[in-house]
This record gives structure tokens, C-alpha cells and sequence, in this order.
């Protein structure tokens, strides 16, 4: 029977020897207290301990800081993002590799580029040295479910596949973009054929609204238990293909160029997905407890444009100097947006101290509350007190820079960095507080200044280039492995890197691999013009080439090429025969050694010219 609470006091008071009012506000909230105490301890016990956030990391290709309406382009529409950033804490002096590659391995490992292996984009210097720990690494190791989606440009073979670097779950195209060499024959962003886990799985749509379906996918399945997606994209990377109805949004525009308006396209494709992914935050109820980051690999690659005979500009850059591949902050101040409701990063905060990719790593596990002690040197360091705005940034340097050669050059296209200064080359000082655009040297009046950061740069360098060293690919691993010249060792020029150089015909410089054989025996090397999914002749030539239009990039013929001769070199060890041209690739057996050696397979070509084998297929014999 429920008494009314007048009643109930009157009943306590007549029946109890109560000496004041105080003391029966103590009896009576007594027992409240203790069964709001045993209430929550009850809760407590059936929710368990509380539960670790999950982790978004979603990460665009080649859109620099300017290609965002928030950060001051009035053209580009990104209305998703936008809000996000005005629900997010922004680092605005956020800094990354001056190309994709690069960024990508400092961003998993905490360890700048030319540590790592990954100094370049090609050339056998975009593969992630095996000894190197991952992001994803880490977080497996600490209980949460991984999983990647889109662009990976860190390896294709064994042991270097997203696969194996601590991805539980990894769907992926070849190479460094959709389109080039390692990728699957014919893939242009539609309906294209990409790589689960390794093996190839075709897919409807375009490709941006492929890896978000599969990132969603991937969340909903992992709701409960917390989760580490890495959301790697290959847009607005050229060929800057797109869905018509995006390239008609900016046709009439006359602000930006027709190339301009393919890639703006493109970067809205991206924020109408964004805004698919924080829709399915909400309805899953998991937003709150979600760390969600959106960042870029490196400036702008085609958002700003100056016309060379008029001076014409087109697009914005929000007034920095350079674009992507350069040492100015163009090429490599990029956006920075994190948003984590329960770690009350939120309220569209600024945070203008130097930040970099090189610090993710630590930064995250520590926010996360995992474990993680790195064994090797770390060019980053934890920035979660400043980013949570719990004590100020710590001074220091960083450094950046572009090598894009066969082997990293010291004060190479270098920038040393610190929360005021920049030093280029290791000789121009700009003060990018007073001069954000970069356009007053003052080294010469700040001698100490350049001196003070020349020796922390030469110490660096020091340190760093003993570590740098090639990846050594594994072959014999028990399936078929794909050697594509994209991975070539090349010294003083570049190997075809895309599929309309190998459509091209035109002969490729011999240059070997660096590889491991696993273990000693016959192999069969299957030397190939073109890759063996397309089912072409060594000698064929394919005439099914297309005109671009507004919206997507032409397809070009493909040019026949005849050879006479096919060479195969390991270690010592060369054989050389007779090519058929109408077989689809000259096959060579050879017994190999176990172990790391260099392979060299090429072509003569009738009239005598060398040329490199564009895909090598291997497979153990015995």
C-alpha cells in the first residue's frame, strides 16, 4: 500500500522517539541513499567496466587544407564536414608527408617515411618495412577489431598486405590508386574488381561509395565491442573520374577550371558519404563513445591552379605557398578534425600548436587507454593533454620533407618546423605567424635561428638515414606471388606506374626486385607484358580504348609490343629463351636458394631494345 508522504512522516513521528525535525530528515533519507547507492551498484555490475571507444579514422587523398568550405573556399560544397568540424576540435597546424605514401606509413608507425621505407610513392620505396609495429598492430593487440577500406599504398605482396599488418578485416585496391599497375586489369572507379584479404572480389558502385558501404558494414557488425576502421581514400586522387551528377554541380561555375570541377566533385562525393557515416553513428547509438577523425594526406593536388600566361587563379589554397610535393606548408598543412563526445572534444575548438601525423599513434592509445611501448625510435609524441586541452604544447621540431628518388638525399626539399618557424632547404626562414604565405626570407636576419635548426636537422638526419633500408618481398609463401614493375628498383627514372603506361608500349629500362625467397627449390617465373586476369597474348594489342568526357577520364588502346628474347637473373644465375608471342607470358624455371637476392626479369624486344617484364608472375614448383 503507497501512504502519502505527509502521512507517512506523521506515522514515523507518532511511532518513533524522534527528539527533532533534523533527526527524522535522517531517518527518512537513509534508506534513499542507501538504495540509490545499491541501485548504482547494480548497474555498474550489469554494464561491466566501462567501454573503450571505438576509433574512425577516415583519411582523403590529395585534398589539401583550402578544398573544405570551412576552412575559407566559398566554391566546394561540403556542408557534412563543415558542421563536423563545428562539433569537432580542429588542429590547425597540422602537418603530414608531402605526398600519399609517405604520410600513410608516418601515420601508422609514428616514424617519419624515410625511417620506415616508404620515402617515395614507387620504385620498390613504398613498401612498410616488415620490422615496423602498425596502428593496426597495436590496437589488435589491445582487443579491438580492425578493419580497412580503400587505399593502402604500403604493399602488395608478402608480408606487406593490410592483411597482415594487423587488419582483422582489409578491402583494398592495388597500388597507390585506383587505376595504376599493381591494381586490377581495367579498374576506372566503377564497378570495379578490388581485394578482400587478398583475393579479388568485383563490386557495383563507385568506388569512394564502395569503401564507405564497407566501413559501415564493418561498424554495425562491430558495434558491441570496440573497433579500430581505418577509412583510406583513394578520391580525390586523379584520374578524377566521378558519377555525372557530381561534375554538374560545379559545370557552371567559372571560378574553378574543368579539371577543378571533376575534382571538387569528387571531394563532395566524399562529404555526402561522411554524412551517411555520422547518420549511422547516431542510429546505432555508438556517436558518444566514437573517436572520428578527418584528416588529408597532403596538400592540394589540383584544388589551386594559377594559369602560367595570365595569372589567372582558380580554386583557393587559403593563402599558403605550394601545393602537394612541396616543402611550403601548401604541400603539407592539411585539415585536422576530431570529434570524441565523452572525451569532450567537441564545441568546434581550434587548436593552432604544431601537430603531426607522426604523433596519431601515441596520441590515440594513450586517449584509448592502451598499452603501447615502441621498440623502435618514435618521431612523434603523445599530444592528447594538449589536444584535451589539459596542459600546453610542448616545443619542439619536426621535420618534413619530399625525396621521391631511389635513395633519401639529405636537406632534400626539407622543412624543419616548429610552432612559429619553418626552415627550407636549410637555408630560407619564413615566420609563418607574421608571414603565412611564405613569401619574406629572413634567414639572414635570424643566423641563430637557421644555425639552431640546421643542427637539430643534422642530428636527425643522421639518426634516421641509419635505419633506412629498402622492403625485401617474400616469394614461395605457398600462392601464386605478383611482382609488377610499379615495385621495380629503378635508380634515374620511373617504371610504368599506372595501366595507361603499360597501354602505352613503350619499353621499360630493365631493374631488378628485392626479394626473399621463403624457402629453396624449382620455381616457374611467368613473364608478362600484360597482367594475367586480362587474358592477353604477350604480343596482342587491344583496341578498346574510350574518349573522356566531362566526368571521366579516357581509356587509351594499347599498344602491341614484340619480343625475341626473355631473361630471367637471380643472384648469379641467369637462363635466358625464346619468346612465343602468342603465349600469354614466357615461362622459366629455375632451381633458387633460399633467401634475400635480387631478381631481374626482362624482354628483348625484336629490334633488339630491353625492356623490363610489366608483371611477373611466381609460383613454387616443389
Amino acid at each position: 500500500m503507497k501512504l502519502h508522504l505527509k502521512t507517512l512522516i506523521a506515522e514515523i513521528w507518532q511511532r518513533s522517539n524522534i527528539k527533532s525535525t533534523k533527526h527524522l530528515v535522517l531517518i527518512l533519507i537513509c534508506p534513499i541513499i542507501l538504495f540509490s547507492c545499491k541501485e548504482k551498484q547494480d548497474k555498474t555490475e550489469k554494464e561491466g567496466p566501462a567501454k573503450k571507444p571505438n576509433i574512425i579514422f577516415v583519411i582523403t587523398d590529395d585534398q589539401g587544407y583550402g578544398d573544405l568550405g570551412h576552412t575559407g573556399n566559398s566554391v566546394i560544397k561540403t556542408p557534412a564536414i563543415d558542421k563536423f568540424s563545428k562539433e569537432a576540435v580542429n588542429l590547425t597546424n597540422y602537418h603530414v608527408g608531402t605526398t600519399c605514401a609517405p604520410t600513410r606509413a608516418g601515420l601508422l608507425t609514428g616514424r617519419n617515411a624515410n625511417r620506415n621505407g616508404v620515402w617515395h610513392t614507387i620504385m620498390g620505396a613504398s613498401i612498410l618495412n616488415r620490422e615496423e609495429v602498425t596502428m593496426a598492430d597495436v590496437m589488435q593487440e589491445n582487443g579491438y577489431k580492425t578493419g580497412m577500406f580503400g587505399k593502402w599504398h604500403l604493399g602488395d605482396n608478402h608480408p606487406f598486405a593490410p592483411e597482415e599488418r594487423g587488419f582483422d578485416e582489409a578491402f583494398y585496391h592495388g597500388g597507390g590508386g585506383v587505376g595504376q599497375t599493381p591494381d586490377y586489369w581495367n579498374n576506372d572507379y566503377f564497378d570495379d574488381t578490388y581485394f578482400r584479404n587478398g583475393t579479388p572480389e568485383k563490386k557495383e558502385g563507385y568506388c569512394t561509395d564502395v569503401w564507405f558501404d564497407e566501413a559501415l558494414s564493418f561498424i554495425e557488425n562491430k558495434k558491441d565491442e570496440p573497433f579500430f576502421c581505418y577509412l583510406s581514400l583513394n578520391a580525390p586522387h586523379g584520374p578524377y573520374n566521378l558519377p555525372e551528377k557530381y561534375y554538374d554541380i560545379y559545370k557552371d561555375e567559372d571560378r574553378i577550371d574543368e579539371t577543378q570541377k571533376r575534382f571538387y566533385g569528387m571531394i563532395t562525393n566524399i562529404d555526402d558519404n561522411f554524412s551517411r557515416l555520422l547518420n549511422k553513428l547516431e542510429t546505432l547509438g555508438i556517436a558518444e563513445n566514437t573517436i572520428l577523425i578527418f584528416t588529408t594526406d597532403n596538400g592540394t593536388a589540383r584544388g589551386y591552379n594559377v594559369n602560367k600566361k595570365t595569372g589567372e587563379v582558380f580554386g583557393y589554397n587559403a593563402g599558403m605557398r605550394g601545393t602537394k610535393g612541396s616543402e611550403y606548408d601548401g604541400g603539407h598543412r592539411v585539415p585536422f578534425i576530431i570529434r570524441w563526445p565523452n572525451g569532450k572534444l567537441t564545441g568546434g575548438k581550434k587548436l593552432d600548436n604544431l601537430v603531426a601525423h607522426v604523433d596519431i599513434l601515441p596520441t590515440l592509445t594513450k586517449l584509448t587507454g592502451q598499452d603501447f611501448t615502441p621498440k623502435k625510435t618514435m618521431d612523434g609524441k603523445d599530444m592528447s593533454e594538449y589536444i584535451l586541452g589539459k596542459s600546453e604544447a610542448t616545443p619542439r621540431y619536426l621535420v618534413t620533407d619530399t625525396q621521391r628518388v631511389s635513395w633519401p638525399i639529405k636537406d632534400k626539399n626539407s622543412c624543419v618546423m616548429d610552432d612559429t618557424w619553418r626552415l627550407i632547404k636549410g637555408k630560407e626562414l619564413y615566420n609563418i605567424v607574421e608571414d603565412p604565405g611564405q613569401e619574406n626570407n629572413i634567414a639572414d636576419q635570424h643566423p641563430e635561428k637557421v644555425a639552431e635548426m640546421n643542427a637539430f636537422y643534422n642530428s636527425w638526419w643522421e639518426d634516421v638515414i641509419k635505419e633506412t633500408k629498402y622492403s625485401v618481398i617474400d616469394l614461395g609463401t605457398g600462392k601464386t606471388d605478383v611482382l609488377t614493375c610499379h615495385d621495380a628498383r629503378t635508380i634515374d627514372y620511373y617504371p610504368p606506374w599506372n595501366q595507361q603506361m603499360i597501354r602505352s608500349g613503350k619499353p621499360m629500362k630493365p631493374a631488378p626486385f628485392s626479394v626473399n625467397f621463403v624457402t629453396a627449390g624449382k620455381y616457374k617465373f611467368h613473364l608478362r607484358r600484360w597482367p594475367a586476369e586480362s587474358g592477353l597474348a604477350l604480343g596482342a594489342a587491344i583496341k578498346d580504348g574510350t574518349p573522356g568526357t566531362h566526368y571521366m577520364a579516357g581509356n587509351a588502346n594499347g599498344k602491341a609490343m614484340k619480343f625475341k628474347k626473355a631473361h630471367l637473373k637471380i643472384a648469379d644465375k641467369t637462363i635466358t629463351i625464346d619468346v612465343n608471342n602468342a603465349a600469354e607470358a614466357a615461362v622459366i624455371e629455375m632451381e633458387v636458394a633460399q633467401g634475400e637476392t635480387e631478381l631481374l626479369a626482362y624482354f628483348d624486344m625484336v629490334d633488339g631494345t630491353p625492356s623490363n617484364a610489366f608483371y611477373i608472375n611466381v609460383e613454387k614448383v616443389n
